[in-house]
């Protein structure tokens, strides 16, 4: 059984990294990345925390630069966020995300889910690059969660529903999921083209009509093919422009 990778963004706590370390081992998951840790990497305080065998999984952590880079190659990803709410994606509960999360994975796509730094949580310029959001359904008049914490729910999760999870058949041939680099470059191409056509009008408007194709992108669960259909009937319209 294959597992999730969890992808802490900008964390700021070596503590905290290791205390999600410890976190997921307690439920066989090893796959973490990071994106720009604030104190650097490899983080000493990091190692401390996470208490002997969890160390493995800080040992073989990936690094990067961007959260772009971090998801590039996953089919499918998760947005761990009590905000976001004025975008339009589907919201799952911690439980409901780990069992799409199987049931993904058993047809052989990549998951990811996205942690936020803990003074902020995740952006929305981040939430728009996931397929989904989780919210943890806690007190509304409190509801921040410690990083370690949130990544302890969502591996309790995963680990607690077992492998019984079935595989879900779509139906439908020529079905392999787009994964987020590939999405990316599909908002790369059109935002190129619309701004060439004058599309973002005015110009106080266009970062936001900007964040809203590309949240548009990511929440069509487009397949492989589809995004070659869009990118060649791109090109064809713009055939005559150039």
């Amino acid at each position: 059984m294959q597992i999730p990778t969890f992808i802490l963004i900008r964390p700021q706590m070596g503590e905290n990294i290791g205390g999600a370390a410890r976190a997921m081992l307690n439920f066989s998951l090893n796959r973490l990345r990071l994106v720009a840790p604030r104190d650097g990497w490899p983080n000493p305080k990091a190692v401390a925390m996470a208490s002997g065998a969890a160390g493995q999984v800080l040992d073989h952590a990936g690094v990067f630069a961007t959260t772009a880079e971090a998801i590039a190659d996953c089919d499918f990803v998760f947005a761990t966020t009590a905000r976001g709410r004025e975008l339009t994606k589907p919201i799952y509960t911690p439980e409901a995300a780990m069992a799409e999360a199987r049931a993904r994975i058993a047809q052989g796509q990549k998951v990811g889910v996205m942690f936020g730094p803990e003074r902020t949580g995740l952006e929305n310029d981040e939430i728009i690059r996931a397929n989904a959001i989780i919210t943890v359904p806690v007190n509304p008049e409190f509801y921040s969660l410690n990083l370690a914490q949130a990544v302890l729910l969502l591996s309790y999760e995963f680990g607690r529903q077992g492998s019984d999870a079935p595989a879900i058949d779509p139906g439908l041939a020529g079905s392999e999921p787009a994964n987020a680099l590939e999405i990316e470059k599909l908002g790369d191409h059109y935002e190129e083209r619309l701004e060439q056509a004058g599309f973002f009008f005015p110009e106080t408007k266009a970062p936001m009509m900007k964040r809203n194709l590309r949240n548009m992108w990511s929440r069509f669960g487009l397949t492989r093919a589809d995004v070659q259909t869009l990118h060649g009937a791109l090109r064809q319209l713009m055939r005559g422009r150039d």
